[in-house]
Parts: C-alpha cells; sequence; structure tokens
C-alpha cells in the first residue's frame, strides 16, 4: 500500500536536492523565510547551498551546506552555522537583509537571534550577500568590498582556503545529530602552537599534541607569530607552527572539508563526484588517547570491531547509566575522612594521565606503595621502569596493549576480595542526539476544508498502517525463541548484567544453608563463600507465592540502582521452586543487631548512619532512573560494612514510580513493619514517598534513644507499642518549655551508652526525627532535605525548627 505520506514529504526532499528555482543573491530590503523550504541560496556552480536547516521537531538553524551532489534533507553534509546554540523556530522565522546593511535572524517572537553587526551610515553603497564557489557566504557591496564573512566564523567545520586563525577556533558538535557546540576546540595556544583540547563541564586538559612532548619534540615550532593554518584545494594543510600534513588522495581537486568531529578527533573528509564521503586524513589514530572519553574515575578501551567503550576502576560504580562522560564514582568514603587500611589492586597496560602528585624517579614499588599511603588523597599509583606517580585524581583513563606501565588503584583493605579487576567489555558508547523542542503556539490560521478532509484521510491510514505493524510485532514477539536466562520458569529477566548462579552452587558456597545470619518475612539469610572466594549473603525466599513478588520486585529494583549507600546485588538464582539472591556481604550485620551495643555503635557511628541512610534513600526517591519507594524502612533493612557505613537493603516490598517523580501512588496491599508504618497505610490515604521519611524518622528517634517503636529498648519486648508515637509532642514541649538542652538529652538518650555524647549533633538528630513523624505527611521534609539538614548540624546560625 502506498502511503499517502509520502506524497507529502517527496517536495521537502525536493527541496533540497533541486537548487535550480533558488536564487543567487539575497540584497537589502529581502529576506529568506523558514516557512518556504525554497528559500535557499546556492553558489553559482551549485556546489554549496545555505537556507533554513532542521537540527529537531520545530526548530531551525541558519546552515551552509554541500548541495553537490544532491542531498536530502537529512544527510546534507553541513560546513556551517550562524545560530548552533540557539535554533529558531519553524513557523514565521525569517533572516532579512536590512536596508541598512545589516544582516540579521529573527525568530518568530521577532527577537534577533543572530546579526553581523555590519550596519552602514546612510548614503554608502548597498550591499547584498552572496554564497560563492568556495562555501563562504559573504556580505558585500557592488565594489565587491567584504564586510562580513562565515570564513571568519567557523564553527566544527574547515573548508578548503578557510584560514584557522588565534581567533577563529574549531568548536565541535555536542553529538552526531545534535549540532549544538560540543567539548573539543582546534586552536591556536599562547605558545603559538596549534592543539586539541577538551573543554569539558568540570575539567580542560590538551591532549593533542602529546602534551608531554616539547614542540620540538612534536616537530612543532613555537617561533612564530601568525598563527595561521589552511587546508588548500589539493589537499595540503600547513600550519605556523611547521605542523604539515598531506591527505592520502593528495593531488586531486575534488570536495573536502576538515572537521573536529564530535568524538574529539580531527579529520579530513573528501567526496568526488557520485561517490560517499571518506576519510582523507586523521589527527589521532588510537582513539582512547582522546581526553573525556569516560569521565572521573573510569577507563576508554578500545576494539577495532566495536569501537571505544568505558570501564569504571575497581571500587567504583558508575555515576550515569546513560551517559559515560559523568565517569563513576567510588563505593567506600574519602581515605581522609576515616583512618582505614588499604591495599592496591593492580591493572597492567593502564594509566590515568596527568593529576599526578609529582614524579619520582628510582623507586621501587614497595617505595611508591608506600608514598601513596602517607597521603590520605592519594587514590592509587602509576608505576613504569622505577618511575612513580601518585594519583590525586582519576581522570583522563585508558587501557590498552599499548600502554606501558600499570595502575595500582587503592581500595579500602577489608573490602580487597569484592573488588575485582575490570573486564573489557567491548560496547560501541552511544551518543543520542538531542532534539531541540521549541514549546510555542501560534494563532490557528483558516485552512480550506478540502485540506482538512486531505489530512484526516492521510492521519488515519497511517493510524491503520501503524496498527498493523504492532499486531504483526506482537505476533512475532510471542513466538520468538527465547534465549537462555531470558525466560525463567514464567519470569522476564532484564538486561541487569547480575550473575545467574544455580542451586547446587549455592548450596556448596553456604555449606547446605548452615550459617544462617538473618531472617525476615521474606526469607532466610546465609553466610556463602563463592568460588572466586568472595564472602557473600543468600537470601532465600520462601516459596509462597509473597516471596516469588519480591524476587521479582529486588530483581527489576535493584538492576538500575547503584549508590554507595544502597546494598550491591551480585546475582540471583530462579531455579524450580528456588528464588535466591546474591548480596556483597556487610560484616557488621543489621543496625538492629547493633543497637545494642555498648562501645562498637557510639554516636559519631550513629551519625554517620543516620546521614548515609538519609542519601541511600534520597537516591531512591530522586536520583535513579526509576524512582522507587522502599516502603520497609527499619533497623533490619539498613546493613553496616566494615566501616559501619550504612547501605539499605531488602527492596522486597518497594514500589516503582515513573520519572514524573513520587506522587500518589496506588498499592494492592498494606506494606511495612508496624511500628515504622507512616499513618498514610492505616487510614488508607494516598501513598507517596512522605511514607519512607515517616519510617526513616522512626529509625532516627531509635538511633537516639535506643527505645523500639514496639516498645522498650532495641531488640527487647515490653512497653508501650505506642511510644514514638508520644515522643513526638513530649520532645516539642520540651523545646518549647525552655528546659535546657543539657536536661532533657539526657532524659532521653540511650541509657546503654558510656561516654561523651555530641548534645548538638542528637538535638539536630532529634528535630529531624521530630519532622520526620508529624502525622501532616505535606509538613515532613523530603530526604534530600534530610540530607541538608544534617550535614548542616554544625552551623551555629542553621538550627533546625521542630
Amino acid at each position: 500500500m502506498r502511503n499517502p505520506l509520502l506524497l507529502l514529504y517527496f517536495p521537502l526532499v525536493l527541496s533540497f536536492s533541486l537548487t535550480s528555482s533558488v536564487r543567487l543573491t539575497l540584497r537589502e530590503g529581502s529576506s529568506l523565510s523558514v516557512d518556504k523550504p525554497d528559500d535557499i541560496l546556492t553558489s553559482e556552480d551549485g556546489a554549496f547551498s545555505a537556507g533554513f536547516y532542521p537540527v529537531g521537531e520545530n526548530a531551525y538553524c541558519f546552515a551552509i551546506w554541500f548541495s553537490k551532489p544532491s542531498c536530502s534533507i537529512h544527510n546534507c553534509a553541513v560546513v556551517w552555522m550562524a545560530n548552533r546554540d540557539r535554533p529558531i523556530n519553524g513557523r514565521s522565522s525569517k533572516l532579512s537583509l536590512r536596508k541598512k546593511g545589516n544582516l540579521v535572524l529573527i525568530d518568530a517572537g521577532r527577537t534577533v537571534v543572530w546579526a553581523t553587526r555590519t550596519e552602514s551610515p546612510s548614503g554608502s553603497s548597498r550591499k547584498l550577500l552572496q554564497l560563492l564557489d568556495t562555501g563562504n557566504l559573504v556580505l558585500r557591496d557592488k565594489q565587491h568590498i567584504i564586510s562580513w564573512q562565515s570564513f571568519d566564523s567557523p564553527t566544527n567545520t574547515l573548508l578548503p582556503l578557510q584560514k584557522l586563525t588565534r581567533n577563529t577556533p574549531v568548536v565541535s558538535s555536542r553529538s552526531k545529530n545534535d549540532f549544538s557546540s560540543g567539548y573539543y576546540k582546534l586552536y591556536f595556544d599562547n605558545d603559538n602552537l596549534l592543539r586539541l583540547l577538551f573543554d569539558g563541564p568540570k575539567i580542560t586538559s590538551v591532549y593533542w599534541p602529546d602534551p608531554w612532548l616539547n614542540s620540538w619534540q612534536a616537530g612543532r615550532t613555537t617561533y612564530n607569530d601568525s598563527r595561521v593554518a589552511m587546508l588548500d584545494p589539493y589537499g595540503n594543510f600547513t600550519s605556523s607552527d611547521d605542523f604539515i600534513f598531506l591527505t592520502s588522495d593528495y593531488g586531486a581537486k575534488i570536495q573536502r572539508r576538515l572537521m573536529v568531529d564530535h568524538d574529539g578527533n580531527v579529520r579530513v573528509y573528501s567526496q568526488s563526484e557520485g561517490e560517499e564521503w571518506m576519510v582523507s586524513w586523521q589527527a589521532i589514530s588510537e582513539p582512547c588517547a582522546i581526553h573525556g572519553i569516560c569521565g572521573p574515575n573510569s577507563m576508554c578501551t578500545y576494539h577495532p570491531k566495536d569501537g571505544r567503550s568505558c570501564i569504571c576502576a575497581p571500587g567504583h560504580a558508575r555515576e550515569s547509566l546513560s551517559d559515560w562522560t559523568q565517569g563513576c564514582k567510588p563505593k567506600f568514603s574519602s581515605f581522609c575522612d576515616s583512618k582505614v587500611e588499604t591495599e592496591f589492586i593492580k591493572l597492567p597496560h593502564a594509566n590515568f594521565y596527568g593529576y599526578g602528585k609529582d614524579l619520582y624517579r628510582n623507586f621501587t614499588l614497595e617505595e611508591c606503595k608506600k608514598l601513596c599511603l602517607g597521603m590520605c588523597n592519594c587514590l592509587g599509583i602509576q608505576y613504569n621502569d622505577s618511575v612513580c606517580f601518585p594519583k590525586l585524581k582519576l581522570l583522563n583513563g585508558r587501557h590498552s596493549p599499548s600502554v606501558t606501565g600499570d595502575i595500582y588503584f587503592r581500595v579500602p583493605k577489608s573490602s580487597l576480595p569484592s573488588y575485582k579487576i575490570p573486564k573489557i567489555e567491548y560496547a560501541a558508547l552511544q551518543c543520542p542526539g538531542k532534539e531541540v523542542l521549541l514549546p510555542r503556539t501560534y494563532v490557528k490560521t483558516n485552512r480550506s476544508w478540502a485540506i482538512k478532509i486531505l489530512l484526516v484521510f492521510v492521519g488515519a491510514t497511517a493510524g491503520m498502517e501503524a496498527t498493523l505493524v504492532l499486531i504483526i510485532c506482537c505476533l512475532l514477539y510471542r513466538n520468538r525463541p527465547e534465549k537462555d536466562g531470558a525466560h525463567i520458569d514464567g519470569y522476564h529477566m532484564g538486561p541487569t548484567g547480575f550473575r545467574r548462579f544455580t542451586y547446587d552452587e549455592l548450596k556448596k558456597a553456604t555449606r547446605n544453608f548452615s550459617k544462617e545470619i538473618g531472617r525476615g518475612s521474606g526469607g532466610i539469610v546465609f553466610k556463602a563463600v563463592l568460588l572466586d572466594c568472595r564472602v557473600a549473603a543468600v537470601k532465600q525466599l520462601h516459596e509462597a507465592n509473597q516471596g516469588e513478588n519480591e524476587f521479582l520486585a529486588e530483581m527489576s529494583t535493584l538492576g538500575n540502582l547503584n549508590h554507595m549507600n544502597l546494598i550491591d546485588m551480585w546475582g540471583y538464582c530462579a531455579e524450580g521452586k528456588h528464588r535466591l539472591l546474591i548480596y556483597e556481604f556487610m560484616e557488621h550485620g543489621s543496625l538492629a543487631e547493633n543497637l545494642s551495643s555498648l562501645t562498637e555503635l557510639d554516636w559519631s557511628k550513629r551519625f554517620e548512619i543516620a546521614v548515609g541512610s538519609a542519601r541511600g534513600l534520597a537516591y531512591l526517591h530522586e536520583e535513579c532512573l526509576e524512582w522507587v519507594l522502599h516502603c520497609d524502612v527499619k533497623p533490619q533493612n539498613i546493613l553496616l560494612d566494615s566501616m559501619y557505613q550504612p547501605k539499605v537493603a531488602d527492596f522486597g516490598l518497594s514500589k516503582i514510580l515513573k520519572r514524573e517523580g513520587p506522587k500518589d501512588s496506588s498499592f494492592s496491599r498494606i506494606r511495612g513493619t508496624r511500628g515504622y508504618m507512616a499513618p498514610e497505610w492505616v487510614y488508607n490515604m494516598p501513598i507517596t514517598s512522605k511514607v519512607d521519611v515517616y519510617s526513616y524518622g522512626i529509625v532516627l528517634l531509635e538511633l537516639v534513644t535506643g527505645r523500639s517503636p514496639r516498645g522498650g529498648l532495641a531488640n527487647t519486648e515490653g512497653g508501650d507499642e505506642n511510644e514514638s508515637k508520644r515522643f513526638t509532642p513530649w520532645g516539642k514541649e520540651r523545646r518549647r518549655t525552655g528546659v535546657p538542652m543539657e536536661t532533657w538529652i539526657k532524659e532521653i538518650v540511650d541509657p546503654r551508652l558510656i561516654g561523651e555524647c555530641d548534645n548538638r549533633k542528637i538535638e539536630v538528630l532529634v528535630a529531624v526525627a521530630v519532622r520526620c513523624v508529624d502525622e501532616n505527611r505535606d509538613a515532613r521534609p523530603t530526604m534530600s532535605q534530610v540530607v541538608e539538614m544534617l550535614l548542616h548540624y554544625g552551623d551555629e546560625d542553621d538550627t533546625v525548627q521542630i
């Protein structure tokens, strides 16, 4: 069936491929309109066109592109843009050459987006706009005196005979489909050398020529003052710093363009008549030598078939699952904030350029390690041929067989078995272009009934075809063959990346499930030692339907979570009736177990546990790809590692929300643990993220008082079950009546604790807790606000109000 949409689309393609009807010049008082696809300037030889080029939905830039050989609307080779960072609307925008010679680009709202600022006094020679055969758009008078030209303001491309000067750097696009200014720049530095610069959001670094080389070692000279470079029509590039190259097709006078590509490399593209564009020269042969690819604490790897990919350093996890330039974040706390013992993990053939403490020659490996251990801010060492580089930051990482020397990453000694050497997983980096949307409305114009009927007919036909395609896709999906592990006893497993264990493996690892370390309503947890010697916690879910539901909830939730204060999941088992989850082992168990300790869990640790738990919950509520309500926050589900850093665990009762936000949501049943549940559950009120805030507030009260909301001391029986509810107004009353802080603190703190207490910390914990357990959910803070209040406890002028 022939699609009528093609009949409407064909004139658009034709308007970009045929230029016989377009004009050669634009005179004063005339305009080019975005509403008219055929309003295009063309060069006399037809090789170049200038007009409005689509860069997104209802978004356009005024651009110059190669039009010979002909191209369609989406695959023209664009060489220049006037407004690359400020697209204009697809309705009522225009480029106008005003009567006094000023060329302006006007948006639909009559805003001047871009201008040449070439206004001439009255009575001077009139100007016209012309596109030359070189691709240069010039504004000139009748005597051919040029007052403005596009060659003086390049974007990401240099054309033959276009000069690169000290004032005209060439800047890459953001991505293949996003034409806005990117992070890579080809420019003349202050030392008169032509260089490539990564100018990212957080760091800036030169990476070409190799920054460790002197100018003469790189074949350059600083003894010049012209700072100019140019590619000629035959493929010869010359620069004033003595950098020279010839393209592989040198000699032929064909179409060429030099580009700073969005991947940070500089390439010359050539095109013979009737052929595709091909690379005839590039500056950097090894893609991972380009800076800024993978972000902090990560390394670039390369495979000829699959391209570049990124991997995190040991002990680190991705900052963003959708953007590698954000790099990776450590799973451990700063070495300067703790006295934890550390050790090194070796990764051969890897390095991180720059940000070393210094260069130390004639050092043994042990001397180099010792030097790093003596600096709290040292993250690792780079060691090669008796040369030691202590690293203070891990930036511009690169892992390749061609790299000489090794990197030794510094990690906590207690967690050393869990930090594995990263494997190179080749997967091409995806850099989707952003669609530029201009949300503007316009007054509807009167259309003829014939046009309306045609549009309705086209829309109905397109809808019928889309429905047919959807039905076919569904039938194909239902009948497709299942891959191993993709469908497990009725469970569709998503791309979590976890390892799938067999039941026999876990039976051996747990010694036939002999060492129980915890249990709850969802299942029993056993200690295990895996084949790779890692110590793990294996949670065996109950065989009831509720256990299966919890299994699906934890798998789908944890597959998208990545935070230092959330439990790290390593794998799963789904075999027959068995459902098991494999987690990292937490040396100090749960917070509930530790609340009875008189020596280990001092006030400093309790405060850090409060802050870390709040951070983990704030990430669940506001930062991860899909926002999550935990629904069962309690001390039993807050685990402590070897350094007593908290990790929120047990997502069997969690609820995933779309990124529209943690708004009111429906639940099929009440979730949580008695004593920690918010009033919304009992009174059948809408459920939001504030139910977790309430439960967290109860946990804070338990941290301070040592008393469980179910009555009595933590982990003991007895007492009044409404004790936590009575504590809230009691705490407010104590503060209102002016009772000295030292007095009421002694009345409420855990009586089993021995030693000095930080009264300021206790006061803030109590104040935040009381706000969190407010009966009115709207009066409770968000978890991100809780984090902020706790971290500002030391500011005397920033007292938390109850």
